[in-house]
């Protein structure tokens, strides 16, 4: 959510921080602006301040002919304050201009403050306090870094902030402390933005900053110092990614080119196992061996999407290595009175590594004295990677569409990787069975792309019942995380609303709800609870209601008046959910597209939620 781009360089910048934008919208957002200088805008007075509401496209225009070599530019999701041109970052205090990520939590103390010394505020964000409070702290540093560091000595709160200032013109000024920023390396310049994809334009050469860095960006290099203003050193990393890998194609959404991209990052998740018989440790990690063996209990934390990986991996780690598993929501864990297991492994799943509540949970379990910890993550160097002790790259390539998919299969895929070596570990696996596991593992690329096969039945499905205003989820056991996911997607792109269930619940409330308007989504496969589950689908026939069922080969579940049956190409045994979800990803897909909805940027939502 949010997004910052700056740039320092011999050339036009602009189309630098507008393209920068463009490809940070995916985070989610309401409101555009950027601040420049340069010599033509020194003629009209110092700083020139574009803002618009909406697109970037917007601001595009605006910025027109617009010309300059260096600003800043940012991407507004709202917090403090409606979404306006009011509201709209840079804010601006005397001849400076400030964009921020984030939440100060400690901005309205701040304001009124400032307040009394006379400083007016006309916005509602917290943000202008942050531009203000760096003003006020110039009149006692005579440095723009100084007064920046002094400013953030105050701030309460998560925060990237990027600061640039008419009275020195050549340099851009930006910190960090719990929101993601980095820098960009260019042999005409450089530059900082949220995120890898904003800066694959200009450079691949990256530095990621830590919380509490103070950096200054001018043409010739950058300068990084820790909050107390001692010099640091940070190591430059190559990104692997091109600027294709974030580039629609020939795709109409980056949702529906993200769905079919799932065979290849399963392919490259688990590239590391290669033609191997058998697992190690080592694979997620330099001492996964010992912490992974001397475990005896799980914790997952994570939200949203990877939640539902979460609670399928619970079944998994059970089942194949017998170790009690508690799945936590993770902006949830740390506002309780839980009870820390120093033998668990703790797991935070994010796709992004930046996501503030399960940073904040990581860090809240390693203050309980939890100190088993495993990232498992889509991001290399983000901050929950560098939280954790151990890592897993799921490696599903960069995600654009605010409504994970790829990412999610991956999640899974990982999961089970984990669930098997923990199984081999604590010797709840033969041999034999380790490498049939390893064998369905490897085939899993090709059994999602037939999976995706069905994408016209899907669609002609999805046409049924877009027009719906609910619709009810239903699936057992390793299949209910499944169909909490299927509902969050249609929820998310669609607009309908949805809710997912166990089937067994039916009769404990939901089926209330149940009549002819209401369609129900099962998902079936051919596992020990198929026949629970078709009883729990009587009942809903019984009420009037529609089903479309999921079902596997030789589930012998015939289609009739108000059944809908499509069947999957295979039944896939423990790794069934990562392909029964694939068919939910497309149906809500393809209801949004009956529907009209903005796919790829649902209304309220961001892709990466860096703030609580």
């Amino acid at each position: 959510m949010c997004g910052i781009v700056a740039a320092v360089a011999d050339r036009n910048i602009v189309p630098i921080l507008i393209e920068g934008l463009r490809k940070l919208e995916y985070r989610g957002y309401d409101s555009a602006g950027l601040a420049v200088y340069d010599g033509s805008a020194a003629k009209k007075g110092g700083l020139q301040r574009l803002r618009a509401v909406g697109r970037v496209a917007e601001l595009a225009t605006r910025a027109e002919g617009l010309s300059a070599s260096a600003g800043i530019a940012h991407t507004r999701w709202a917090t403090h304050g409606v979404p306006s041109e009011r509201n709209a970052h840079p804010h601006v205090s005397g001849g400076l201009a400030v964009v921020h990520n984030g939440i100060i939590e400690n901005y309205a103390e701040i304001k009124t403050r400032l307040t009394g010394l006379g400083y007016v505020f006309v916005s509602e964000t917290d943000t202008e306090a942050i531009a203000h409070l760096i003003e006020h702290k110039l009149e006692s540093q005579a440095d723009l870094r100084d007064a920046v560091r002094a400013a953030c000595a105050e701030l309460i709160g998560a925060y990237a902030i990027a600061v640039l200032s008419e009275k020195e013109p050549r340099r851009v000024i930006v910190a960090r402390h719990g929101a993601p920023l980095l820098l960009g390396l260019g042999e005409d310049g450089h530059y900082a933005a949220s995120d890898t994809a904003a800066l694959l334009q200009v450079t691949r050469t990256l530095i990621y900053l830590e919380d509490g860095d103070i950096a200054e960006i001018t043409r010739d290099g950058v300068r990084i110092a820790c909050a107390d203003g001692t010099p640091v050193e940070r190591p430059s990393h190559e990104s692997a990614l091109s600027a294709d890998a974030v580039e629609l194609g020939h795709f109409q959404h980056y949702m529906q080119k993200e769905i079919f991209e799932q065979p290849q990052a399963l392919a490259n998740t688990l590239e590391m196992i290669g033609a191997a018989q058998s697992v190690t440790p080592q694979l997620f990690g330099a001492g996964a061996d010992a912490m992974l063996r001397d475990a005896k209990s799980v914790l997952i934390l994570a939200c949203g999407t990877s939640y539902h990986a979460g609670l399928t991996a619970r079944y998994w780690i059970e089942q194949l290595a017998g170790l009690p598993c508690c799945v936590e929501i993770a902006s949830e864990y740390r506002y309780r009175d839980s009870v820390p297991n120093p033998e668990a492994l703790v797991i935070a799943i994010s796709q992004s590594g930046e996501t503030a509540d399960t940073l904040a949970a990581l860090k809240h379990a390693r203050v309980l004295g939890q100190s088993r910890t495993l990232a498992l993550c889509n991001v290399p160097e983000s901050a929950i990677v560098r939280e954790a002790a151990l890592k897993f790259l799921t490696r599903a390539g960069p995600e654009i569409g605010v409504a994970s998919t790829k990412a999610f299969t991956t999640q899974l895929s990982a999961l089970f990787l984990l669930a098997v070596t923990l199984a081999k570990v604590n010797e709840r696996i033969d041999a034999r069975e380790e490498a049939a596991y390893l064998t369905a593992m490897r085939h899993l690329p090709l059994a999602v792309g037939r999976v995706l096969e069905l994408e016209q039945g899907i669609a002609a499905w999805a046409r049924r019942f877009a027009d719906k205003q609910h619709a009810l989820f239903l699936g057992r056991g390793l299949h209910y995380p499944i169909a909490l996911e299927g509902a969050l997607k249609l929820k998310e792109i669609s607009y309908i609303h949805a809710e997912a269930y166990p089937a067994g619940e039916l009769k404990h409330g939901p089926l209330a709800l149940v009549d002819e308007g209401m369609p129900v989504i099962a998902v079936a496969p051919n596992d020990a609870l198929l026949e629970k589950l078709k009883s729990n689908l009587q009942e809903v026939r019984a009420r009037g209601g529609e089903l479309f069922v999921f079902a596997d080969a030789g589930s012998e579940m015939p289609e009739s008046e108000g059944v809908h049956i499509l069947r999957m190409p295979e039944h896939y045994g423990l790794l069934s959910p990562a392909l029964h979800v694939v068919p939910l990803q497309l149906l809500a897909y393809h209801a949004a597209l009956v529907k009209g909805t903005d796919v790829d940027k649902p209304r309220n939502l961001a892709k990466s939620v860096t703030v609580e």
